[in-house]
């Protein structure tokens, strides 16, 4: 069953669809700063429109059914901290990935985890995906511990799977997890 990006609420975060407004968090904590860049395939915004271009394109995209992408706020402080997403579906199979990440402020903070807890949850109940994968470098240990946290277990090691933005080759491990 395909429901679109609906609002998740968890412990300490409020995950929903992300506005034109989220565009200077999205800028400032995720696509500006390359602590956080250097895991992404796409790299760093080299400024601001970059990133209104990039929330235009998703906000375009909500009014699909099968289109699933959050912004993670504190509930509290209502700060957009991070983005989740799944994507790449294989509805023959059922399965599709999650990526995500998280503003450098709030690295080790546990938001991660509970984010893709709640994705997982969602894709499972809702969308009745089968099995769940996710991606992250060799070099970003803390992107593989939210993965076990939540639940997923280490596949395989892909040599050179991608090449970051700053030309670099990366090995990046593969996760999987599967409703059971």
């Amino acid at each position: 069953m395909n429901i679109g990006t609906a609002t998740i609420n968890t412990k300490g975060l409020t995950l929903r669809k992300i506005s034109l407004d989220d565009v200077q968090a999205i800028y400032t904590y995720l696509k500006s700063d390359e602590r956080v860049t250097d895991n992404l395939i796409k790299g760093i915004h080299k400024n601001s429109e970059e990133t209104v271009y990039m929330v235009k394109e998703i906000i375009d995209q909500y009014e699909n059914p099968s289109f699933y992408y959050w912004g993670m706020e504190l509930t509290e402080t209502k700060e957009l901290i991070g983005l989740i997403d799944l994507f790449d579906f294989d509805f023959n199979e059922t399965k599709c990935k999650v990526g995500y990440s998280i503003g450098y402020n709030w690295w080790n903070k546990g938001y991660g985890t509970e984010a893709l807890r709640a994705v997982i949850d969602f894709a499972f109940n809702y969308i009745k995906v089968s099995e769940i994968s996710a991606t992250h470098n060799t070099d970003n240990l803390a992107s593989g511990r939210i993965m076990e946290k939540a639940g997923m277990e280490k596949e395989y090691i892909v040599k050179d799977m991608i090449i970051n933005a700053k030309g670099q080759s990366k090995d990046c491990v593969i996760y999987s997890i599967k409703n059971n």
